[in-house]
């Protein structure tokens, strides 16, 4: 039987035929390291698909930015247009005027009535709503009417400027509500198709906390 001595020289010799080759290891961890290096710097220069919402948004916040004008907006066009909309100080929120304008599809050949549509989105405690009929020969009026309560409005109806003109303002301590106002101008006019090309609104709101919104625009016929 081996003594003491030689178990433990027995021992240590089959340690040392198990022990690891440290060489060998670092240098397998070296190449899976640099493997990732190469799999990293691959994707990191794959090109990234822009999101198309992020188009969207840039350019519905360029389109915005045209109708802020400090505190007072206003929306111009260069021809008649069935709907505008105004925003507040706020280029980025919600437009809080809408207006549209179109000819009643009752008209005829004799008579014809004028829409204005009028959508705000907070309660207003000013307002005022300009109609201009074009004369366009035999143009003269024969009523008007609002959705909103008569006794709230001081109406005037007027020819000015080649144009028959149909004014409504709210009565100061008055509020409009938010919400869809129609603004309604009738008036007769010479026999045939009238052309309303030449027809225009204007609208201008104050809400409550004092901020001044304006809208205006043009009248289309309805489709039929």
């Amino acid at each position: 039987m081996a003594n003491e001595d030689e178990l433990r020289a027995r021992l240590r010799e089959a340690a040392e035929a198990h022990r690891p080759d440290r060489a060998r290891m670092l240098a397998r961890v070296e190449r899976g390291m640099a493997a990732d290096a190469r799999a990293v710097s691959v994707r990191s220069v794959r090109p990234l698909r822009p999101v198309p919402w992020l188009r969207v948004a840039g350019a519905a916040a360029a389109v915005a930015g045209i109708f802020a004008a400090g505190g007072y907006a206003v929306t111009a066009l260069s021809g008649p247009s069935p709907s505008v909309a105004a925003t507040g100080a706020d280029p980025n929120a919600e437009p809080r005027l809408r207006a549209e304008g179109v000819i009643d599809p009752g008209s005829n050949r004799y008579w014809a009535q004028s829409d204005l549509t009028v959508t705000t989105s907070t309660p207003l405690s000013g307002l005022v709503v300009e109609v201009r009929v074009a004369q366009t020969g035999g143009v003269a009026s024969t009523g008007n009417w609002r959705t909103l309560p008569a006794e709230d409005f001081t109406v005037s109806v007027r020819e000015d400027g080649g144009a028959l003109v149909y004014r409504w303002t709210l009565t100061a301590g008055r509020t409009v509500p938010a919400g869809r106002h129609v603004f309604a101008g009738q008036y007769d006019h010479a026999e045939g198709g009238r052309d309303a090309g030449s027809d225009t609104f204007t609208v201008t709101a104050t809400d409550t906390s004092g901020d001044r919104t304006s809208a205006r625009g043009g009248f289309v016929p309805t489709a039929p």
